[in-house]
């Protein structure tokens, strides 16, 4: 055995999302010394953001520090920074802050963000969710307008009707919808003196012919039924041709928002463009049966970032695939550094392949859906799929500290009708409020000129 075969191998870690944190528990076990990078210092369990957002729980019961999640792995160090760069000959990563990673073995896992289809002027306008920063910032924006509409109505006796619309009907875009019907419906029912939280209007705005595109129709039929006993308006086939503060254009139709939410689109990590690979239209680099980009079997590709296909159809970029490939990344590197040791290469052949478990997608209290596909097959609605997703979603949490205080919060919301992070931090403004609703203004008394004499 050559001597250089026993030098620890360096694995870098770029991104501390699902993939990225699996890969690195994953490969804590074996001989290698791992460098995980994200430019933000805590794991985010994405699925519970939107009940950040709507102020069912704080942003620390669905986040954790990236180090105390991976404190007891010795082999692993973490830095919060970002790459902006790649030396591929050379296997370098360049930092954010100028410093220079080596690496034998790269993982990139930096994940999606929203994609505006070419009018990123409308993201001030109407936020997606993707951050525990774009949570507070939804919910600063729901609860204010609440806020809004109780002074002016006390002010003035009148204001602008509260109207939340979302566009995109997908998974997101539907526990938005149900979520904002819950807290003005049940949450705040008798937390105001002047406003009926109850009279605010919730509308999607779903460009294609039905919402939950990826679900089979009977439960899109029972999503869009749970909606409507919610209160909340669809429709479909509406493409969004302008978003400007305060309403929403569909073709040449004015539709009035308090506030709009974007929950219609994603595009890959930036990144992937820095690699100079093949990429597909939302630039997710593509990749074969080992997650490696062409010509680079050292670099594997992971998560939202990652175009995979199997049986004819793309992996999607939701949490249980990210998961998987993080997990898969960590098991092939240690076959190829176990193959470097000596080993007979058992396994390396092995290619990605995605256990798919099935969907679900919460529409409110007690209402859900969920396309179950192990370990038994079926499709529920209602209560029953509301059940089987909170147990799923306590489960999956990070650190039982999270997943006591998530299922305590829960608990006391399903039991009492409170939630429990109700907070407005941050600007009072909420773009496109109009102060004026209703008010018939005096108009300005003319200027009577005095001549000197």
């Amino acid at each position: 055995m050559a001597a250089g075969n026993t030098v620890r191998k360096r694995v870098v870690i770029l991104g501390g999302g699902f993939a990225g944190i699996n890969a690195a528990i994953g490969l804590a076990k074996l001989p290698v010394d791992i460098t995980l990078v994200d430019r933000k210092n805590h794991h985010t369990f994405q699925p519970l953001l939107y009940q950040v957002a709507l102020a069912v729980l704080s942003p620390a019961e669905i986040a954790q520090p990236i180090r105390s999640i991976l404190r007891d792995h010795r082999n692993i160090e973490v830095l919060m920074d970002e790459a902006v760069g790649f030396e591929l000959a050379e296997k370098r990563v360049q930092l954010k802050t100028g410093a220079l990673l080596e690496y034998d073995y790269l993982i990139i896992a930096t994940g999606s963000t929203h994609s505006y289809f070419g009018r990123d002027d409308w993201a001030k306008i109407a936020p997606g969710l993707k951050t525990v920063e774009d949570a507070t910032e939804i919910r600063r924006r729901v609860l204010l307008a609440f806020e809004l509409a109780e002074r002016q109505m006390q002010e003035a006796g009148v204001h602008p009707p509260l109207k939340f619309v979302i566009i995109g009907g997908g998974p997101t875009g539907v526990e938005l919808a149900g979520a904002i019907s819950d807290i003005a419906r049940l949450y705040m029912a008798s937390d105001f003196r002047h406003i009926d939280p109850a009279s605010a209007q919730v509308q999607i705005l779903e460009g294609s012919p039905n919402i939950l595109a990826a679900y089979p129709p009977d439960l899109q039929k029972s999503a869009i039924e749970q909606l409507a006993h919610l209160g909340v308006s669809i429709r479909t086939n509406a493409h969004v041709s302008d978003v400007q503060p305060g309403y929403v254009m569909v073709g040449d139709e004015r539709i009035d928002a308090t506030v709009t939410l974007w929950a219609a689109g994603v595009q890959a990590s930036a990144l992937g463009k820095l690699l100079g690979v093949p990429l597909d239209r939302r630039g997710c680099v593509i990749v074969d049966q080992f997650l490696n980009p062409p010509d680079h079997p050292e670099i594997f590709i992971c998560g939202d970032l990652a175009h995979v296909e199997e049986n004819g159809h793309q992996v999607p970029g939701v949490a249980q695939p990210a998961m998987q490939m993080g997990a898969y990344a960590a098991r092939r590197i240690g076959r190829l550094v176990a193959h470097d040791l000596g080993s007979d290469g058992t396994g390396l052949n092995e290619p990605f392949h995605y256990f798919d478990k099935g969907d679900m997608a919460t529409i409110g209290r007690k209402a859900a859906v969920a396309n179950i596909k192990w370990p038994f097959k079926g499709h529920w609605s209602g209560l029953p799929a509301w059940m089987v997703w909170l147990v799923i979603h306590i489960f999956f949490l990070i650190g039982f500290r999270n997943r006591l205080a998530v299922f305590r919060q829960w608990a006391w919301t399903y039991l009492t009708f409170r939630d429990g992070a109700r907070l407005i931090t941050g600007s009072q403004d909420l773009p496109g409020w109009d102060s004026d609703y209703g008010i018939q203004r005096e108009p300005a008394a003319e200027k009577s000129t005095i001549s000197a004499g």
